[in-house]
């Protein structure tokens, strides 16, 4: 069946409602949007739904969030785990709150208990709930830092994790058996509430998530003793950090902590700026403007569902504000754990760290020097999960700290996912830290930078919408898995990793080797020097991501090697 029959579908069949035929009726003539909607169905990708809000089998609405829901509460009865039910969430985004309903009202239908919270809450503190209410499984209704027309629906199972491998799989295949949408249970709220299955929570797991984070805090010492000093400035981007974010602080003991007001209260629409990304530099624009005002030390942002988290430092030198990207931001929160953990006696031979394949080395060389164990996996807080799972299973490791280049820590174990709350602790705390010592968290990265070597990166991200993006996404892929280039700009191939086929070629030798980690769809260049680079499609996003790394001398030099390794990479995407 092609687009235009599955749109034809849809405006004759009985179980889509009037409402939606009307606004598909709208776009009769407009052939284009006609196949966006319909040419594929609106598939899991990373752990979940992701998609523009609107009418059509490629889009997010009451139907295929419906479909998504029936699949995963059909899954959870063939574990017979309805009575420990599920976990829902959501983010300030168009849709978020009727999503998480519907999704709740499905699952009780089908027999599961749900626990809804009563207004909007963090992904990170999601994923700490599934753990803390024994849930099966948990959801959470947002498209993270997508623009505004998108919104999503992330699925975890019960140790607080995007469904990995084979979970994933195996609802996957529920939700695709699902051939009509009148296979979709209803049920009432009242209903609901009266047979026990439709649950509301709020305040008490707040304050257990809060408790939880304050076990993460090395120094409250230092907190007490800087308190009035260290100037923080904090956007959560109109999405759902500010309640949380807030409360930690205060609770920590800073007193200085002072929110853009402009983006203090949630709205999807995210009025101030063009995309809710604190990746995007642009996104600071309101809170760097009122940090030069009161001469702030740090200024963070967290992005709408609040798992990820952006930085900005003052240089005491120049007066200007540092962006720090993700992998400075990760590796400054994994220096200040480990070395602190390390002075305080409190690390081990269990004591280890887990970063992605496209995250600094520059983690390799912290954890050297701290004799702490470091562990690769593949891009996704899922994977780095995977291998807490394994540690656990196998009694051998304990992760101090998860993190990816994608400005994403995990810390502990009760959050199986990024938190930009728990960052956004440790991240002030550090700055109080070392203020104390007289220094910024810029004046520590540059003598992180010294210590453990001039490590810089940078990514290349091409947005492809629609159907015929997704063709040359898929086409790029293709050309690089078939004819990997022996040379990446002046810089030899030393090895080309393929993870779809869990093959390592030594391009010398033309030696191949198994690859121990579990197969995806990316290509991973070794080049020469200790440089690197990577290309993966993004699983949530209409983009291709090109990633790459150097190591140079000196800060100067590592900045002149990345710019010409860029110009390279820049010309495989052609």
């Amino acid at each position: 069946m092609d687009y235009k029959e599955k749109y034809e579908e849809w405006l004759e069949s009985k179980d889509i409602d009037e409402v939606t035929k009307e606004d598909l009726r709208k776009i009769s003539e407009d052939y284009e949007e006609i196949k966006d909607r319909f040419y594929k169905e609106l598939e899991f990708g990373t752990a979940g739904l992701r998609g523009i809000v609107g009418a059509g089998t490629n889009r997010m609405n009451k139907y295929t969030v419906g479909k998504a829901t029936q699949g995963l509460a059909n899954y959870i009865k063939k574990q017979n785990a309805q009575e420990r039910g599920v976990v829902v969430a959501y983010d300030s985004r168009h849709m978020s709150e009727e999503f998480s309903k519907l999704a709740c009202l499905i699952l009780n239908a089908n027999g599961i208990k749900t626990y809804r919270f009563d207004s909007l809450r963090p992904t990170p503190e999601l994923s700490f709930s599934v753990r803390h209410l024994n849930c099966i499984s948990g959801i959470v209704i947002t498209a993270s830092h997508n623009p505004p027309k998108y919104n999503g629906y992330k699925v975890y199972w019960e140790d607080g994790a995007q469904i990995s491998f084979p979970v994933d799989k195996e609802i996957t295949e529920e939700v695709n058996n699902i051939i009509s949408y009148s296979e979709i249970k209803t049920i009432l709220e009242e209903e609901a509430i009266n047979r026990g299955l439709y649950n509301v929570i709020g305040k008490e797991v707040d304050d257990e998530y809060i408790k939880y984070l304050k076990t993460l805090s090395l120094n409250n010492e230092t907190i007490k003793e800087e308190k009035k000093n260290l100037n923080i400035v904090y956007t959560p981007l109109h999405g759902t950090g500010r309640v949380m974010a807030l409360r930690i602080l205060n609770e920590m003991g800073f007193e200085n902590v002072n929110i853009v007001e402009e983006q203090a209260m949630p709205n999807g629409n995210f009025p101030t700026v063009k995309y809710p990304n604190p990746e995007d530099p642009a996104a600071f624009e309101l809170a760097l403007k009122y940090a030069k005002e009161i001469n702030a030390d740090i200024v963070v942002a967290n992005d709408p569902d609040a798992d990820r988290i952006g930085l900005h430092v003052k240089d005491a030198e120049t007066g200007e504000y540092i962006l720090f990207n993700g992998n400075m931001i990760g590796l400054t929160v994994a220096e200040y754990l480990i070395t602190q953990k390390n002075e305080k006696g409190l690390l081990d031979k269990s004591s280890s760290l887990i970063k992605t394949i496209v995250s600094s080395n520059m983690a390799d060389s912290i954890c050297n020097a701290n004799n702490v164990e470091i562990f690769e996996v593949l891009t996704g807080f899922k994977n780095v999960a995977a291998k807490i799972r394994e540690f656990e299973k196998e009694n051998s490791y304990k992760c101090i700290m998860g993190y990816e280049e994608s400005y994403g820590c995990l810390v502990g174990d009760k959050v199986r996912d990024k938190d930009g709350i728990a960052a956004l602790m440790l991240l002030s705390e550090a700055a109080a830290y070392y203020k104390k010592q007289g220094l910024t968290l810029w004046d520590n990265m540059k003598n992180m930078y010294k210590k453990y070597g001039f490590y810089k990166e940078d990514q290349i991200a091409i947005v492809l919408e629609g159907a015929d993006g997704a063709i040359q996404i898929k086409e790029m892929m293709e050309n690089l898995r078939n004819n990997p280039p022996k040379f990446v700009g002046q810089y030899n191939v030393i090895k080309f990793r393929d993870y779809l086929t869990g093959e390592i070629t030594d391009i010398k030798t033309g030696e191949t080797k198994k690859e121990e980690l579990p197969k995806s769809n990316v290509v991973y260049f070794e080049l020469e020097n200790d440089f690197w680079c990577c290309a993966r499609p993004s699983g949530t996003e209409p983009k291709i991501k090109f990633y790459m790394g150097v190591k140079g001398e000196n800060l100067e030099d590592s900045n002149k090697l990345l710019i010409d390794l860029k110009n390279a990479v820049e010309k495989l995407t052609k």
